[in-house]
């Protein structure tokens, strides 16, 4: 069995946690219906102090379950959603994907993987130490980020627990996933 969707979530607030749905719409170049990051521009908080016109490179996030999992056997209750995630997975190592990967989800909507998700200091507020487990220094003194990638929707689509998830890794050199 390949990489699936194990989970979908949203929310229409901009809150830490997103709801856990039956399903949810991909929209083309916008995010997820109904979602407070939605939008062609940075629908994030301190991102749209920042500059409000820049693209919006976030629109959906996605974690993969096996870190779920990790983190549970570390003490950390963490449920799909619960870190902001829009999208579940299951089978995929969604940190080790190029940049530009296209995700295809049952077959029609199509998310490319722009970059990493930047944990904040939310996390803790979520539950205490949580953040040391997504974001540490490897044995060379880099950053080493662990809490999802990034997307932009290129085709839209429904998206819901179950459906396959299938990869697409953009020609020529690998390309390390980077903040976004």
């Amino acid at each position: 069995m390949g990489p699936v969707v194990e989970s979908v979530s949203s929310s229409p607030v901009h809150a830490f946690s997103k709801d856990v749905l039956p399903g949810i719409r991909l929209l083309a170049g916008l995010g997820v219906e109904g979602d407070a990051h939605m939008g062609a521009t940075v629908k994030h908080r301190s991102r749209v102090a920042v500059d409000p016109t820049r693209p919006n490179l976030r629109q959906v996030h996605l974690i993969h379950a096996e870190l779920l999992e990790e983190l549970a056997a570390a003490g950390f209750a963490v449920a799909p959603g619960q870190l902001g995630e829009n999208v579940t997975t299951r089978g995929l190592d969604l940190l080790a994907l190029s940049t530009g990967t296209v995700l295809r989800f049952g077959g029609r909507a199509r998310v490319e993987v722009t970059g990493l998700r930047n944990p904040c200091l939310q996390i803790d507020g979520f539950a205490g130490g949580l953040l040391k487990r997504l974001v540490h220094r490897d044995g060379d003194g880099g950053i080493v980020r662990r809490a999802g990638v990034m997307g932009v929707v290129l085709e839209g689509g429904p998206v819901e627990a179950g459906m396959p998830v299938e990869v697409s890794a953009p020609a020529g050199e690998h390309s390390p996933l980077v903040p976004v």
